[in-house]
């Protein structure tokens, strides 16, 4: 049976010797400080099942460094305030989903880079608050995970700036995360305590998986129906929802293209099925106005297929609305030319064009005018 659950994390750096475990349920060199236990109203994870692959576990998180003079000095009982840092005492803040305003995901069974997470998750029911301290062995790969999640706040790619091999050849390929803290981290790598709130579970087949969480076949079945659903939303005139569709059925195939050899058949076969979403894409920023991502996309486009009619006549429309009138002219001319049938849908785009610039020279004439008369 498949799975999903949610939490708030946040993450510190730990004491270079942790105390001895506290609890058999948690994995060794890892220890829990509870700060709330909900009443057993409808027992534990493992007697309901849940823990099994593909629950989503939504999380308030941080992670700080761990305190070089004790860990857990809070009165029993006592739970931080939400939204403020740590004191110097409890160590320096690395990351604090409170801070990018959005919970953080985790789903269970999907190889998660950080295994620990999954294990100390388990022994959290929804609503509690605890701390774990885990000792460097677990949380050797944590700068990576925390590029992906800070990529993720950012509203890029979680897997940007990597290519498909383990955590570790990762780190050492990459001499720099492109965060300062995280490279520190990286090169001496410390004990972290996280600080978990759980805020919600959600079973398998209860909600819909993001692009990142699927499995490669998960991905090719999702990438039609994703498709189809923006263009329903296209022509239901609900451009932003369906940029969004598009992009993440884009973000499926370029996380599978990411693992073929590039110029590969299946690279290939793969940038085929991208092609006609990306176009898709750029009409909804066509409509939205945002030219200058149109004239990007459809260039790299170009740039491996120059036959393309719909790119031409995308980046023609973009680069007059911008005033650039020699390169739309270029595009639309090219547009004719592999596709005479379009010429009367060309010519009223010119017309539209002439009329725009005939415009705009009147008004730049009066605007002149105006400054230079006496």
């Amino acid at each position: 049976m498949c799975q999903q659950l949610w939490l708030l994390p946040s993450v510190k750096m730990a004491p270079q010797s942790p105390p001895e475990v506290a609890e058999t349920a948690i994995p060794e060199a890892v220890k829990t400080k509870r700060f709330r236990k909900l009443p057993r109203l409808s027992g534990s994870f493992r007697e309901e099942g849940i823990g099994a692959a593909g629950w989503r576990i939504w999380l308030r998180s941080s992670g700080r460094r761990a305190s070089r003079s004790g860990l857990y000095r809070r009165a029993p009982g006592s739970c931080p305030t939400s939204g403020t840092g740590p004191s110097d005492e409890e160590g320096a803040l690395i990351d604090d989903s409170r801070q990018r305003g959005k919970p953080m995901e985790l789903i269970l069974g999907k190889q998660f880079k950080l295994p620990v997470w999954e294990t100390i998750v388990r022994t959290m029911r929804p609503g509690e608050v605890a701390e774990f301290l885990c000792d460097v062995k677990h949380v050797v790969l944590y700068p990576l995970v925390s590029k992906s999640l800070r990529n993720i706040a950012a509203g890029k790619d979680p897997l940007e700036g990597q290519r498909h091999c383990c955590g570790i050849a990762q780190m050492q390929e990459h001499s720099s995360l492109g965060h300062a803290d995280l490279d520190e981290l990286q090169q001496r790598p410390q004990p972290l305590i996280f600080h978990i709130e759980m805020i919600k579970v959600e079973a398998p087949g209860t909600y819909q998986q993001d692009p990142w969480a699927m499995s490669d076949a998960e991905k090719m079945k999702a990438v039609p129906l994703i498709h189809e659903e923006g263009n329903r939303l296209y022509r239901e005139g609900r451009i932003k929802e369906a940029s969004i569709k598009y992009y993440d059925a884009i973000a499926c195939l370029k996380n599978l293209q990411m693992k073929e050899q590039p110029g590969s058949a299946d690279w290939i076969q793969l940038d085929l099925q991208i092609t006609p979403l990306l176009l898709n894409y750029c009409q909804c920023k066509l409509v939205a106005q945002e030219y200058y991502e149109v004239l990007d996309h459809c260039s790299t486009i170009l740039n491996k297929y120059e036959d393309n009619v719909k790119a031409y006549f995308k980046r023609g429309k973009a680069h007059a609305a911008v005033w650039n009138a020699r390169e739309a002219q270029a595009d639309f001319a090219k547009v004719l030319q592999l596709q005479p049938a379009l010429g009367p849908v060309v010519s009223r785009e010119l017309r539209d064009l002439q009329h725009r610039l005939r415009q705009k020279d009147l008004e730049d004439k009066a605007r002149f005018q105006g400054i230079f008369s006496p």
